[in-house]
């Protein structure tokens, strides 16, 4: 016989009015309680009566994903933990790829097609902040790294800025002084790139390094090909095989040629962990020694850097943080009557993981 939410509450030493918190988000409940309800639900087998639950309240138990890229690592993975996020609170999530167009975003951002959805988590990559303003409706909604200037939707993110400036300050610390980076975006209207880029400047100019134009080379998306095609630009234009004129990868102090035309650089920052093994392969293709004569930094944390050779270092987001803190906040919305809580835009940790990419130790 099938448990009842009296019969979890008992298990648990709770309140039913705390189960029912538990299962459906709608409010706060301690973290040592939550998990005692957890085990007890797991122990017990119970499962909400979502048909009966969704006539109460007049709500479906669907949520929405929109992600640009199904097949990119960063949001597959992530996309992953909300699902895992959502089934704690019995929620179905149905899963859409955008491919950064605006009107794929604008469609899922008005709800054309019908009210399926209680609410939806989405990274925006196209449409503008005007854009999200204008189409904003009743329906919650919680933003993925975009952020909403007129407070009308939740904000979810890490701080690309200084996420960025800390992977260049850990290459100069290193003793690199010819920093690259790959990965700027101007196509496109997230800000995210932009972001990344304003800390990977603002590291070389407190170094008092200014930033090389040519050096900073943008990409039509944040793959592997990209970051392999940006590395081979960026070694083309100095000349060739990326080590210095006397062949150690010193490259001369700081006007290090690629053996027989201009600088080369002897560090690159990516903006992503699947370009920064494009430039990976790329490198290796041309006997430039990573991270002897080139050192890479990426972003994301995925699972192919770390067992890469030699490992990625990157800057790993608190991806369960996100997950976490994103689908909390589409709760509050989704109970809330009339959406009506003040936005909120929140930060997510970060760490600087070092590998060998960076570290020959590593």
């Amino acid at each position: 016989m099938s448990s009842s939410l009296k019969d979890v509450a008992l298990r648990a030493g709770v309140s039913a009015r705390t189960v029912s918190n538990v299962v459906n988000g709608s409010a706060p409940v301690a973290e040592q309680t939550r998990l005692r309800v957890q085990e007890a639900i797991d122990e017990l087998g119970y499962r909400p009566n979502l048909a009966a639950r969704s006539l109460r309240a007049g709500r479906t138990g669907i949520i929405g994903l929109a992600i640009p890229e199904l097949h990119s690592p960063y949001f597959s993975e992530l996309a992953g933990l909300l699902v895992d996020e959502a089934r704690r609170r019995s929620w179905t999530v149905i899963i859409d790829q955008t491919l950064g167009d605006a009107e794929a975003e604008r469609r899922l951002l008005t709800g054309d097609g019908g009210r399926v959805m209680d609410g939806l988590v989405i990274s925006p990559w196209a449409l503008r902040a005007q854009d999200l303003t204008a189409t904003a409706r009743a329906l919650p909604v919680v933003l993925l790294g975009e952020r909403s200037p007129e407070g009308l939707a939740d904000r979810v993110a890490v701080d690309n800025v200084a996420a960025a400036d800390e992977a260049t300050t850990h290459l100069l610390e290193r003793g690199r002084r010819r920093i690259a980076a790959i990965g700027l975006q101007p196509h496109l209207e997230n800000g995210t790139a932009d972001q990344r880029t304003a800390g990977y400047r603002r590291a070389l100019r407190r170094a008092g390094i200014e930033p090389r134009p040519g050096w900073e080379r943008p990409v039509t998306s944040l793959h592997r090909a990209d970051g392999a095609r940006a590395m081979a630009d960026l070694l083309d234009a100095g000349g060739g095989d990326g080590r210095g004129e006397d062949g150690d990868g010193s490259g001369g102090g700081e006007g290090g040629s690629g053996g027989g035309g201009g600088p080369v650089p002897d560090a690159v920052f990516a903006f992503s962990d699947e370009l920064a093994l494009g430039a990976l392969h790329t490198a290796r293709a041309r006997g430039v020694r990573v991270p002897e004569d080139l050192a890479i930094v990426g972003f994301d944390d995925i699972e192919d850097g770390r067992f890469s050779f030699p490992g990625l270092t990157t800057v790993s987001p608190d991806k369960h943080q996100i997950a976490a803190r994103a689908l909390q906040c589409l709760a509050d919305r989704i109970y809330s009557p009339r959406n009506e809580l003040p936005a909120h835009d929140l930060t997510v940790p970060h760490r600087l993981i070092v590998r060998g990419s960076t570290n020959p130790g590593a």
